[in-house]
């Protein structure tokens, strides 16, 4: 076999690792949804986003909650059939506010039950998605977040207030504008809020929730933790299936970094060294 076959070779095999251990890894994903399935007796609809890296550089790509995520979980509930049980893995720092509008209200529609799994967190565009759940399950450190909209990298509610602050004639007419359109978003989503939570909730507390989530009174990463989420009313439970971490360590996207963390899984068996005579 002469140099440039093997050279053929070997280019032939680095190209093909990668498409491989990609279809290997969506053959385990796979496996391990169809056991979370059979766990909980339901459909399960994983929105799963974390870093990834692409190309051959590593170049690190964020992900969120965009149309396409949307088109996709449409089609999963449009398919799932009215008496089964949704169950939506969720893991996300938000994203488009239509796109998780669309989705949290296909989930308020669904007839069946629909409980919402969060295993770490579920923030801004999450949450939202989260409120059209008739449970919430989350992990004893899972946090949710606020869901006061955001315009470009300000919160909308800060912009009315800071206008609000200074005379009109002070102000310049984009700065006017923008806080017309930062009101408008502000009103448009305590009113989504509303809607999600109206049906389990009584107008008064959905009216206090709504302003709690959407009216700007924390920073937009400000997280909410399980006892804050029961104390605001919302259907939360403790406790993540075992199945549902094991479809999670399978998202894992450390490309060629180093990993961050490192442990040891248990049970692991304890070495114990030699004692020393007349000692236990």
């Amino acid at each position: 076999m002469g140099l440039g076959t093997i050279l053929a070779l070997v280019l032939v095999v680095f190209l093909l690792l990668p498409v491989l251990g990609r279809r290997a890894l969506e053959t385990r994903r796979h496996r391990a949804l169809h056991a979370l399935e059979q766990a909980r007796g339901s459909r399960v609809i994983a929105l799963i986003h974390r870093q990834e890296t692409i190309g051959f550089l590593g170049v690190p790509l964020f992900r969120f909650i965009d149309i396409e995520d949307s088109e996709a979980v449409l089609r999963a509930i449009r398919t799932t059939p009215d008496e089964r049980p949704l169950d939506i893995l969720l893991h996300t720092p938000g994203g488009l506010v239509l796109a998780s509008e669309q989705i949290a209200y296909a989930l308020r529609d669904h007839p069946g039950k629909v409980t919402v799994l969060v295993p770490h967190y579920a923030m801004s565009g999450g949450t939202l998605i989260a409120l059209a759940a008739d449970e919430i399950r989350m992990d004893a450190a899972a946090v949710l977040g606020p869901v006061d909209p955001q315009l470009g990298d300000l919160p909308a509610a800060s912009i009315v207030r800071a206008a609000a602050k200074k005379p009109v004639e002070r102000l310049d007419d984009r700065t006017i504008i923008m806080a017309d359109v930062a009101e408008k978003a502000v009103r448009h989503m305590k009113d989504v809020v509303r809607s999600l939570v109206t049906p389990r909730m009584e107008a008064e507390k959905a009216d206090s929730l709504a302003e709690e989530l959407a009216g700007g009174h924390y920073t937009h990463d400000d997280p909410i933790t399980l006892a804050e989420a029961r104390a605001l009313g919302l259907p939360v439970e403790e406790g993540i299936p075992e199945e549902a971490y094991a479809l999670m360590e399978l998202f894992r996207q450390a490309g060629g970094r180093r990993p961050s963390v490192q442990y040891i899984p248990l049970p692991a068996p304890i070495e114990r060294g030699p004692t020393r005579p007349g000692r236990p």
